[in-house]
């Protein structure tokens, strides 16, 4: 993979809480190595990561914090921007929203509306409540943001071994993944089944994080046709090894492979994202076709 360097990186899309105070003094660190819970509590926190929907947050507190730019976009406007691991992921995201504005009017029918992502440290207020980093990775459905800390990644390559780069922007289209489900209803219909039928909540949950899973391998099809606001390509090659670390996370965050890990039975009746096999078929369904049409894992 190789960004191009006179790519604007369009920090608007992104709001950076690190260090701004926030998370209502819930800060709980990313369990990593000897931390809060060992090998167990990184498998917890893997296990809701990737999950969108706001999935395992604490509903006490309404609202969110407000970040402040000023330091990202000083750094990320020098020359050295795209060795910064904050100011390649606030690419990465421009990217996968560039994607979605042309894609969506498209193939749905409908606009897109962008989505901010929050880089915070430790914990988080967000409109589906207070989470701290131990969550992973989430989509919030009511304020429409993603949320990260970019810690995360150090815990995905060195304690799950998905070490490769494109991991990175993989993990982000699939929280974008989720955004799309959600403007376009399907998160939404989604609960409604839920409720409906309670005995088959984990089932649908898996659809919906496979679907996303599609719509991240959507994006890396067209990700090399992506283009800042000037119109400069955003990557400048994107190679079949690329590729592999992304669906090699995908198999690392199957419900299965972390069960195993964590020296737990494996049982189907508890997933919620999809086995490896399933996460890495669906990735690549998405990535070979370049269809979101071809996502709709809840008719098969």
């Amino acid at each position: 993979m190789e960004l191009n360097e006179n790519a604007e990186i369009d920090t608007s899309e992104v709001e950076d809480l690190r260090g701004s105070g926030g998370g209502g003094g819930l800060g709980i660190p990313i369990p990593i190595g000897g931390g809060r819970g060992g090998i167990v509590g990184i498998v917890i926190a893997v296990l809701v990561a990737l999950a969108g929907g706001g999935y395992g947050l604490n509903a006490m507190s309404g609202g969110s914090d407000r970040g402040d730019n000023t330091a990202l976009e000083q750094k990320c406007a020098a020359k050295d921007a795209l060795q910064q691991l904050d100011c390649r992921n606030n690419l990465y995201v421009n990217s996968i929203q560039a994607y979605w504005r042309t894609a969506m009017p498209e193939v749905f029918g409908q606009q897109y509306r962008s989505a901010t992502t929050v880089f915070f440290s430790q914990a988080v207020r967000t409109g589906c409540g207070a989470a701290d980093s131990g969550v992973g990775p989430f989509y919030c459905p009511a304020d429409h943001k993603v949320y990260i800390d970019l810690s995360f990644y150090r815990l995905l390559a060195d304690q799950l071994g998905a070490k490769g780069e494109f991991a990175q922007p993989y993990v982000l289209a699939h929280e974008y993944g989720h955004h799309v489900q959600s403007l376009l209803g399907t998160e939404a219909q989604m609960r409604r089944l839920q409720q409906r039928d309670p005995a088959n909540a984990n089932v649908l949950s898996v659809r919906l994080e496979l679907q996303a899973d599609c719509y991240a391998g959507v994006w890396a099809h067209s990700a090399t046709g992506t283009s800042d606001r000037r119109g400069q390509k955003i990557f400048k090659s994107i190679t079949r090894q690329d590729i592999q670390q992304a669906i090699d996370a995908a198999e690392k965050i199957g419900d299965d492979a972390i069960s195993e890990r964590a020296g737990r039975p494996v049982n189907p009746n508890e997933f919620t994202h999809g086995t490896s096999a399933d996460r890495m078929q669906w990735f690549t369904r998405g990535y070979s076709t370049g269809d979101p049409k071809s996502c709709d894992t809840f008719s098969r």
